[in-house]
């Protein structure tokens, strides 16, 4: 038979193990019922004016459909450098209509204040990209092949990633970045 000490000390840490994960337990709990029911349900990026933002998205669509005109479905992998350089010039084309329709969209600034606040900020990173477009096509065009396209990073994301979530927090999906360029 164990000493009597041996015996106390094992029960001392059974209900200190009990005791700690019961513990374990109440703050899980807590922290989900806080989550689930009670924490901010609004996204981060989402402006009040949902006018502006309705407004956003329609300058987008229509310029969603003048990109699809300049579309370009043949295969590239094989291309010779003329290939590459009329690639580089739907590129161009394409960024010029995308700057067009950021101007047109920024041209009305947001009633509310934090609107006022942050699209300036989205504005920014969708120039920033527009940038990445014009630099990519320069690079087509001094190399003639097909070089993968790569954008700036911000805060450890792609900007594009950035620039989507705000259009999706404002419920303007045409208003994201197209994805025209990967490969």
């Amino acid at each position: 038979m164990p000493p009597h000490d041996d015996v106390d000390e094992r029960r001392a840490r059974s209900i200190g193990l009990r005791v700690g994960f019961s513990l374990l337990m109440v703050v899980f709990v807590t922290f989900w019922t806080w989550a689930l029911f009670f924490a901010s349900k609004e996204a981060v990026n989402r402006i009040e004016d949902r006018a502006w933002a309705d407004r956003a998205e329609v300058i987008c669509q229509d310029a969603n459909a003048s990109l699809i005109d300049l579309a370009d479905f043949r295969e590239i992998r094989d291309a010779g450098p003329d290939l590459i350089i009329e690639r580089a010039a739907i590129v161009d084309r394409a960024t010029d209509i995308l700057d067009r329709m950021v101007d047109d969209v920024v041209a009305v600034i947001p009633t509310d204040q934090k609107g006022r606040e942050i699209v300036p900020l989205w504005e920014a990173d969708y120039r920033t990209y527009l940038q990445d477009r014009r630099n990519f096509a320069d690079q087509l065009r001094a190399s003639g092949e097909n070089l993968p396209f790569y954008e700036t990073a911000g805060g450890g994301i792609p900007i594009s990633e950035r620039i989507e979530t705000f259009s999706g927090d404002n419920e303007m999906p045409a208003c994201s970045p197209p994805r025209d360029l990967t490969r």
